[in-house]
């Protein structure tokens, strides 16, 4: 079980109540395996690659919480019903961890489902790019005179040139392609309004200012290589698993 780094800090400042150093070198047996579990999770890398520093550091710390753990008080605070409530729910959550982690080793994902799933996500209605440009100005009263300039027979990328405030403007405020999550939602929203061709009758606004959108085209965006999403594949089979595995608990 990891320790926090405030909670070491704590045990540090207990072992020099307790007697300092000398309390740290009292003969305390650890079970090797909880030394391993321990040091594994402080250093954050296997055991085989600790330094010996990292070994008598990690060593001296899991000292001090035996020392503590075994005090004639600590049995006494184990005692209360909060402690136990504490261990218990620490204990669940390790086995239920543990027993998930062993029924998803033991219930793999198949190639065969991965690919059913990677097939039923393609066939779905693909997802659409656009391609735009937008005019951004200050206030929503400019937003409205350049609609206005347009609804005129204004060309769009030249007002963009002129007015926008964008570093898009000095392209004409040409966006390129773009999936909707790439900008912001009211931004999105928009686009996915308008027609191909057709620019917002009505100024969107958003955290940067006011806007005047004009969407230019859009595609069906390709799906992705299976090998590309080999891993999301396998975490969505596999926790699918677990879920139906939960649910037949539950019942």
């Amino acid at each position: 079980m990891t320790i926090s780094t405030r909670a070491v800090s704590l045990v540090g400042a207990a072992a020099l109540i307790l007697g300092g150093s000398a309390c740290a070198q009292k003969s305390t047996e650890i079970d090797p395996t909880v030394f391993k579990i321990y040091l594994e999770s402080r250093i954050q890398q296997p055991a085989s690659q600790a330094t010996p520093e990292q070994n008598d550091a990690i060593r001296k710390e899991l000292t001090d919480l035996y020392l503590l753990s075994d005090t004639p008080r600590a049995a006494e605070l184990k005692e209360g019903q909060e402690m136990k409530a504490r261990i218990e729910l620490q204990t669940r959550a390790m086995l239920a961890q543990a027993v998930a982690q062993d029924f998803i080793a033991s219930n793999p994902a198949t190639e065969e489902e991965m690919r059913a799933l990677y097939d039923e996500q393609v066939n779905e209605a693909p997802p659409l790019e656009f391609k735009a440009r937008h005019i951004l100005v200050e206030t929503q009263g400019e937003a409205a005179d350049v609609i206005a300039e347009l609804d005129g027979g204004a060309d769009f990328a030249e007002l963009a040139k002129e007015k926008s405030t964008g570093p898009s403007g000095p392209s004409g405020g040409d966006l390129g392609w773009f999936p909707p999550e790439r900008m912001v939602a009211e931004f999105s929203q928009a686009v996915q309004a308008l027609a191909d061709g057709a620019y917002s009758q009505n100024p969107v606004q958003t955290q940067f200012g006011w806007h005047v959108i004009l969407r230019e085209d859009s595609r069906e965006s390709a799906p992705p290589p299976f090998e590309s999403v080999r891993d999301a594949l396998k975490q969505n089979v596999e926790g699918k698993k677990l879920q139906d595995y939960l649910a037949s608990l539950r019942g």
